[in-house]
């Protein structure tokens, strides 16, 4: 008689200490202990964990060990046995990355296998009959630590040359030739391009570093400690990602003491700076290539005689070489060779030694995907004989815990590379999640896998994006996002007759979503970043419309005090920088979580100062027209309720005491709306 399966027979949750434990990453010479539980009618002869150690340079073909598991203990639940088998590996000497799965051979001969769910999110798995999806466990050096400093910081991302004019009479510094300088401040930003795409004008609008010391106060104000400033070495473009000199201020922006006075005024306000390092390519037009010989020196391009000529890779010299994406604007640099790692990081007066002296606190580094690990490695360690604090972060699109760019999988979060990367699938989830290609279920596993992939450290280091200078304005996302929301609504008879009710229903959407979006930033693990206008409802779409001049004068002051009042309320409580993360699951258009003080980094279990709250519940409701009833039990959350004598909390926006009966906390939060819940220091 054949033998009845039934997938429930299984259970293992990799995000569950009973099953996995550690928690999620782990460091290198550390045991993983692994539990998975299996019932008896499956009539299971033998279990064994498959781990696969990731081969960096072939990763189609790791190294595999397997584990028999052993029978531990057994239980009764409902009638049915549920055996535990178990074992305990060690990570590996050095990092790397760990994928695995369980074989179960049957008593009749069949090979069953467990492995990770088929969205490959984590958590619950899924039985296969062959070809399992794996787990993944990162493992990192024990001493891997970023700066505490870096973690409660509020990044503010500036691109120079349209942020401010700081100039008297308004001129602009050092016209560079065959550009042109906008008339009006407030003109949109165009490119001027030929047939073949080329540009052939770049456009100015005169923004410098004096400008942006003159509004160190009104950064100050908004509540930010960290500025990132896009390229301002010497270059032909507005972007200044075509470096000319890495050792030379862009004369448009000012001067070297313009910049040492920023730095200086910056730091008697409390804000730290770091800079974009653009280490993967330079300019056609550089000292160092020369093409159009617009510089005193022997480039690559004038001679292979040149210093600088095993920087490049030529085809056939002098015309046909390596250059980023194709464009002949940026040749590509061998980062390797030996005088470019010395000109960069090496040398007494190398590129990072300089600025760094001068008081920057780290970089930003550009497409950190296409720099080898062995120059991020150097990089990451001169950076610390300058200023042990300094940060490296690194520009990433995707999950960098796994990623592999050019066939070879990268160290990122080994904890000898990056301190921290740009998390652009924090802006994708939530903006996936209004225009509701997610539900909240969804969300929260996506979350709980960011969080069981990075090691910690790197987890509350992760530079949270809305916007930067390489996508659309957040608010022209809102409001294409309401666009689809109301397609939605208008298509479905459930909503109708609530529509009827309320002509205004989808008044200001796109400001209520934006907000709720900007509510999440500020209250999730990570650090904020605002890209330069956006708080003030700055408008733009993808390049170069997203590079709009600030719009002093004309801010919309609803969206800028709101961000003022929430960066108030994340640099007021630290928990919501370093506190206990747990989401919290309603339904599939309420989001919830909970930031709490304690938490196991432990340089952050300080004393809470006086009049500060200990914990916050955070929800947004996605839903346009429903509004709903919500019920917490507080004995689910033991961690912030056992032993503390609540009988209310404090609603953050409307003020209201919120109170505690038998148990449970009862409020409503209405259509696109939020809802913190603040507890008080006992």
């Amino acid at each position: 008689m054949e033998h009845y399966w039934n997938d429930e027979y299984v259970r293992f949750n990799s995000q569950n200490l009973e099953y996995k434990s550690p928690y999620g990453a782990v460091p290198c010479g550390e045991k993983i202990n692994f539990k998975i539980e299996i019932n008896e009618k499956a009539m299971v002869e033998s279990v064994r964990l498959h781990v696969l150690e990731d081969n960096k340079t072939n990763t189609s073909c790791p190294h595999r060990v397997e584990y028999s598991m052993e029978v531990s203990s057994s239980y009764i639940k409902d009638n049915e046995t549920f055996i535990n088998y178990t074992c305990s590996i060690d990570s590996p000497a050095v990092p790397n990355l760990l994928f695995y799965y369980f074989e179960l051979k049957l008593k009749n001969g069949v090979i069953k296998f467990y492995g990770n769910n088929f969205d490959e999110l984590g958590g619950e798995g899924n039985v296969y009959d062959s070809f399992p999806k794996t787990y993944q466990i990162t493992t990192y050096y024990p001493d891997s630590k970023t700066p505490d400093w870096f973690k409660k910081s509020i990044i503010y991302q500036i691109f120079p040359d349209r942020f401010f004019n700081g100039n008297a009479d308004g001129k602009v510094n050092s016209p560079k030739k065959n550009s042109f300088i906008y008339g009006d401040w407030n003109d949109l930003p165009l490119y001027v391009k030929g047939a073949n795409g080329d540009i052939l004008r770049w456009d100015f609008f005169g923004g410098n570093l004096l400008g942006i010391t003159k509004k160190l106060d009104y950064l100050k104000e908004l509540g930010i400690n960290l500025i990132y400033l896009n390229p301002i070495f010497k270059a032909r473009s507005n972007h200044r990602y075509d470096t000319g000199d890495y050792k030379e201020i862009d004369s448009m922006l000012g001067t070297e003491d313009d910049f040492k006075e920023l730095i200086s005024q910056a730091k008697k306000r409390g804000i730290n700076i770091i800079l974009d390092g653009v280490f993967n390519h330079t300019g056609m037009d550089s000292k160092y290539f020369n093409a159009f010989k617009s510089y005193d020196s022997i480039g690559a391009h004038n001679s292979q005689d040149s210093p600088y000529y095993d920087w490049y890779t030529f085809y056939n010299f002098p015309n046909d070489y390596n250059c980023w994406w194709g464009i002949k604007d940026l040749p590509c640099v061998n980062e390797m060779s030996k005088s470019f790692v010395d000109y960069i990081i090496n040398s007494e007066d190398s590129v990072v030694n300089k600025w760094m002296k001068m008081g920057i606190k780290g970089w930003r580094l550009d497409v950190a995907d296409e720099l080898p690990g062995e120059f991020l490695k150097a990089l990451r360690k001169k950076c610390h004989e300058n200023d042990e604090s300094s940060i490296l972060l690194g520009e990433v699109w995707e999950d960098a815990t796994n990623k592999i760019s050019y066939d070879v999988r990268r160290e990122y979060m080994s904890g000898r590379e990056l301190d921290s990367v740009t998390n652009y699938p924090f802006r994708n989830y939530f903006l996936d999640f209004f225009a509701n290609r997610i539900d909240s279920f969804k969300l929260v596993k996506l979350f709980e896998k960011m969080k069981e992939n990075y090691p910690q450290e790197n987890f509350y280091s992760l530079v949270n994006i809305l916007g930067t200078h390489d996508v659309a304005r957040i608010i022209n996302m809102t409001e294409s996002i309401s666009e689809i929301m109301q397609n939605i609504v208008y298509n479905n008879d459930f909503y109708k007759e609530k529509i009827a009710e309320n002509k205004d229903i989808f008044k200001d959407s796109e400001i209520k979503m934006l907000k709720l979006i900007i509510l999440m930033q500020m209250s999730f693990p990570g650090i904020p970043i605002i890209y330069y206008g956006d708080e003030a409802g700055l408008h733009g779409e993808t390049d170069p419309d997203n590079r709009r001049t600030f719009p002093w004068g004309n801010e919309n002051k609803d969206i800028q005090n709101y961000y003022k009042t929430l960066i108030a309320l994340r640099n007021k409580n630290e928990f919501f920088a370093t506190g206990y993360f747990k989401q919290v699951f309603l339904n599939e258009d309420v989001y919830g979580i909970i930031r709490y003080s304690k938490n196991n980094l432990d340089s952050f279990n300080k004393p809470l100062k006086e009049n500060e709250n200990n914990f916050a519940f955070v929800f947004i409701n996605r839903n346009p027209i429903i509004s709903f009833d919500i019920k917490l039990n507080i004995n689910d959350y033991p961690e912030i309720f056992s032993n503390k004598n609540f009988t209310s909390l404090k609603s953050f926006f409307d003020k209201e005491n919120i109170k505690i009966e038998e148990n449970e906390i009862i409020f409503t939060i209405e259509p696109l709306s939020s809802k913190i819940l603040l507890g008080d220091n006992l």
